[in-house]
């Protein structure tokens, strides 16, 4: 199994078949996966489910693609490219069943606040176009609580999103090494989701 997957064209909406070979299995995304501790616990969790984690760095992107292949994930796929690309132009529509977002950089100075994902019309728009309607979710996870707020109340202007309750026990859901390392630091990590309406 080669765990790194590099499309053969960046210009235009893959097809899941050109991700995976069985299109009819369900699709997740890791958003920015730093170094796979998450896509490769959560790959194991689920055979039956494929991951494909997405990455900006080329030093993470081969950590995660060591980790898939230490965990023998062969549902589990690495690709090196920028987040809000990757959504917007990239990723089959209406062809991924989860998408998560855990610990993105919160841009914490307001001057930056314009870099945030959860505040780019781009990466909005093509969240929207991208998770199956009616089952498709967005998973998000931030241990900064005014990051957190932002994503709660831009969704909450999308009538394309409904929030769901996320308890603790819901399903299983490994922690990333960010959550580990703010929840070692005694600070609480909020998080939400959402379905994406028909």
């Amino acid at each position: 199994m080669q765990p790194v997957f590099a499309p053969a064209n960046y210009f235009r909406h893959l097809e899941k078949s050109e991700i995976f070979p069985d299109p009819s299995r369900p699709l997740e995304i890791d958003l920015g996966c730093g170094d796979g501790t998450f896509t490769a616990a959560i790959a194991s969790i689920h055979p039956e489910r494929d991951f494909l984690a997405v990455e900006r760095l080329k030093g993470r992107v081969e950590k995660t693609a060591r980790k898939a292949l230490a965990a023998h994930c062969a549902n589990a796929k690495v690709m090196r490219l920028e987040s809000a690309y990757t959504v917007a132009w990239l990723l089959p529509s209406a062809g991924v069943s989860r998408l998560h977002l855990l610990c993105p950089d919160p841009w914490p100075k307001k001057r930056h606040h314009k870099h945030r994902l959860i505040n780019s019309e781009e990466f909005l728009s093509g969240l929207e176009r991208i998770l199956e309607p009616g089952t498709g979710e967005f998973l998000l996870k931030s241990d900064h609580e005014e990051y957190f707020q932002n994503a709660i109340e831009n969704f909450a202007t999308r009538p394309t999103f409904e929030r769901l309750p996320w308890p603790p026990d819901a399903f299983p859901y490994p922690q990333t090494d960010f959550e580990k390392h703010w929840l070692s630091q005694g600070k609480s990590i909020h998080q939400a989701r959402w379905r994406r309406l028909p």
